[in-house]
């Protein structure tokens, strides 16, 4: 075997033994769908980038692209009517239709819903495999091979990136000072009310989009600005005071009080600067606990966000998730199936996450057609029970969010979809 899953990986194939963990990505184009042209796109791509003949050896955690020739999964859809409900419900059947746990798999999924103006383009993936911006990469690439066959493809990305461990070794000082601050970490947790599930046995994920205007998107990058912290401490705010509501038994509680939400982070630049092209995944998280008190307004929430990300960021102590999922890996063959999936709720409680990727940083400023929209659904895990899948293209911001029914029902996206629009209004008035 030739490459090494890191920590995140190897976390996430144990998740993935419990119920489906994929991500989705879809991004919208203004051409007609041509469905021959688009399945010879797409494999034309895989092959040329090596992604194919993908062998898993998950007991020694390694893998392989063996290579040869793509045949990929193609589903073609009609919009339809309701373009939104058609792609909410084909993100929905993705994220809960598992990739094979077989040693030699194909770890793509995709599929095209077409449009009057166009089509939707949509790949799901085995999440373990790679993370956002690599994914979004190959979209961008199968996107130019499709507008402009005989066009030259985007350069081979580096498929064996290193692990972890060579990010110990670049950075030691960063990771001592994160596993000195590990307990204080785990000291939080105390803190954090348990997120409940009715039936712990229900993986089954749920999913909805919201989608904000470029105005509307303007309104909370300016609201952000406006109170000094980022869009992502903005957005955590809005999450955490939408799930308030369905903590609220925690106001009487004499000891776990506040709400906690992770938030991914891409660790990419910690690496040395040859691992930028590679294709895979750099992923780590912070943490934010919060009281959240009825009366506090989501400027004054997103300010103390703000307080502990920016401290965290400053001393990059979101290592401490790397050193947290080694010794969640040490005791999980001692778990039980049914403990294996109330461990993290009951000793690292987190009721929601946040994923966001800046898909218009990312995308190639020529060859690729420039996406007209792009919305991502991730899978809850065993970790939290809902997830906002935030992706800014085109201007404008989507929020695929993905929940457990048997924690939510649908009032949860329609909470964040109200929030979301009030810290926006100003755009409208």
């Amino acid at each position: 075997m030739r490459g090494r899953l890191n920590l995140f990986q190897k976390m996430m194939l144990r998740w993935r033994s419990l119920h489906p963990y994929s991500a989705i990505h879809v991004l919208r184009l203004a051409v007609p769908l041509d469905e021959q042209a688009l399945r010879s796109a797409i494999a034309a791509q895989l092959e040329g980038w090596g992604l194919t003949g993908l062998v898993l050896d998950a007991g020694q955690r390694c893998f392989e692209y063996r290579g040869g020739k793509a045949a990929p999964v193609l589903v073609i859809l009609d919009g339809g009517a309701d373009v939104a409900a058609t792609l909410d419900r084909e993100i929905e059947r993705q994220l809960n239709m598992p990739f094979p746990a077989a040693q030699a798999l194909d770890p793509f999924r995709f599929f095209a819903i077409r449009t009057d103006d166009g089509f939707h383009l949509g790949v799901a993936y085995d999440h373990f495999i790679a993370g956002g911006d690599a994914v979004a990469s190959l979209l961008a690439a199968i996107a130019s091979r499709y507008h402009s066959p005989k066009a030259a493809s985007a350069d081979t990305p580096m498929l064996y990136p290193p692990t972890y461990r060579s990010l110990f070794a670049r950075h030691p000082m960063l990771f001592l000072r994160a596993l000195a601050q590990l307990p204080e970490m785990l000291g939080s947790t105390k803190l954090a009310v348990r997120p409940r599930y009715r039936d712990p046995d229900d993986t089954y994920n749920a999913f909805a989009h919201v989608r904000l205007s470029p105005p509307e998107l303007g309104a909370l990058r300016a609201a952000a600005t406006a109170w000094n912290v980022t869009l992502n401490d903005l957005l955590i705010a809005v999450l955490l005071l939408c799930l308030s509501p369905f903590a609220a038994e925690r106001r009487s509680a004499t000891r776990r009080r506040e709400i906690a939400v992770a938030s991914i982070v891409n660790i990419r630049r910690e690496f040395d600067p040859a691992v930028q092209r590679a294709f895979g995944q750099f992923l780590a998280a912070l943490r934010v606990s919060h009281p959240v008190p009825d009366d506090i307004s989501v400027d004054a929430l997103a300010r103390a966000v703000h307080a502990e990300t920016a401290r965290v960021k400053q001393h990059r102590l979101y290592l401490r998730t790397v050193f947290a999922l080694a010794l969640a890996g040490l005791y999980w063959p001692l778990l039980t199936l049914r403990q294996r999936r109330k461990v993290f709720a009951k000793h690292y409680p987190t009721w929601g996450g946040v994923t966001m990727l800046n898909v218009d940083a990312l995308w190639p400023r020529d060859g690729a057609p420039a996406p007209h929209d792009y919305l991502r659904g991730v899978s809850t895990g065993p970790m939290t029970p809902v997830v906002m899948a935030i992706s800014t293209a085109a201007g404008a911001l989507s929020v695929g969010v993905s929940y457990r029914r048997s924690a939510f029902s649908p009032e949860v996206v329609a909470a964040i979809s109200d929030q979301l629009r009030r810290c926006a209004q100003p755009a409208a008035q």
